[in-house]
């Protein structure tokens, strides 16, 4: 099975700057954070935009919060920007400005999971690890155990499950792991599979089974209009399309719901994504 999908990810492999041989650790650390939660189509233009301003860590870490929140733009879920920002700074003072190789070495970084921890050290690096998203849960559930789709996350099973796939040769199981996300990602998707284009329809236990349907738990489908993410970003938005703090008045603008519009501007307070000035007005971190 891993012959033929290695040979269709080598074929038929989304021609993205982040998979460029000369893409550095660091270009591929920032390319899996902002792919979390995140379409690709969102994240190119701003990944291009961002390693031409900070093409090294030390860079980043020598700008503002505010700047950094700024340039993450509409990427959604801002935190990550400043955990981005907070990781260059070390990877700057305590590697030589180098991301680290090592899984280990990867999540003392602040900011840094598991889950990018192994796919640093897979997609820069190539070295043999399981990595694990949603796409790859997907093309296991269906292609080994005969599932519709995957089941609840279990972070064990997940990877003993995809790491068994893995070819024993480190730079070979870094392209499986790859292809195993490119193949969920374009062609084993959720709705609508494509299965006539798939390498791997000849071993697939779900084809082999009849396709059967997806019976396990209902997954929660995550709404975004009203909710508390919508109003930070509607909050934010002000902050970014200004260069001197604002005051509250024009915070308010955004939502008709006050408690609703406090209560998310608090919590962007709580999570320093926005800081008050002594004149009670607001701003990006470190802009006033």
């Amino acid at each position: 099975m891993i012959d033929s999908l290695l040979d269709w990810y080598d074929a038929n492999a989304r021609d993205l700057p982040w998979r460029k041989q000369a893409t550095t650790g660091w270009g591929v650390l920032v390319s899996e954070i902002m792919l979390q939660q995140t379409p690709v189509a969102r994240v190119e233009p701003i990944w291009l935009a961002w390693l031409n301003r900070w093409p090294v860590p030390s860079a980043l870490a020598a700008e503002t919060q505010g700047e950094v929140v700024r340039a993450w733009g509409k990427l959604g879920y801002p935190r990550r920007a400043l955990r981005l920002h907070a990781a260059a700074g070390v990877i700057a003072a305590e590697h030589g400005d180098v991301v680290p190789a090592d899984v280990d070495t990867l999540l003392s970084l602040p900011g840094i999971g598991a889950y990018t921890a192994r796919a640093v050290a897979a997609f820069a690096y190539g070295q043999r690890c399981p990595v694990v998203d949603t796409n790859v849960r997907r093309v296991v559930a269906r292609a080994v155990h005969g599932a519709g789709d995957a089941g609840p996350p279990s972070t064990t099973r997940d990877m003993n499950d995809t790491e068994a796939l893995l070819p024993e040769e480190p730079a070979r199981a870094a392209r499986a792991s790859a292809a195993l996300m490119e193949l969920g990602a374009v062609v084993c998707v959720a709705r609508g599979p494509r299965c006539t284009d798939c390498p791997v329809f000849a071993d697939c236990a779900w084809q082999l089974a009849g396709r059967p349907a997806y019976d396990g738990p209902a997954k929660a489908v995550q709404k975004f209009a009203g909710t508390d993410r919508q109003v930070r970003g509607l909050l934010l938005d002000v902050l970014r399309d200004t260069n001197e703090p604002a005051p509250k008045t024009k915070l308010d603008l955004v939502w008709s719901d006050a408690g609703q519009r406090d209560r998310c501007l608090h919590s962007l307070l709580v999570d320093g994504l926005v800081e008050q000035t002594a004149d009670g007005r607001f701003a990006l971190p470190g802009e006033h």
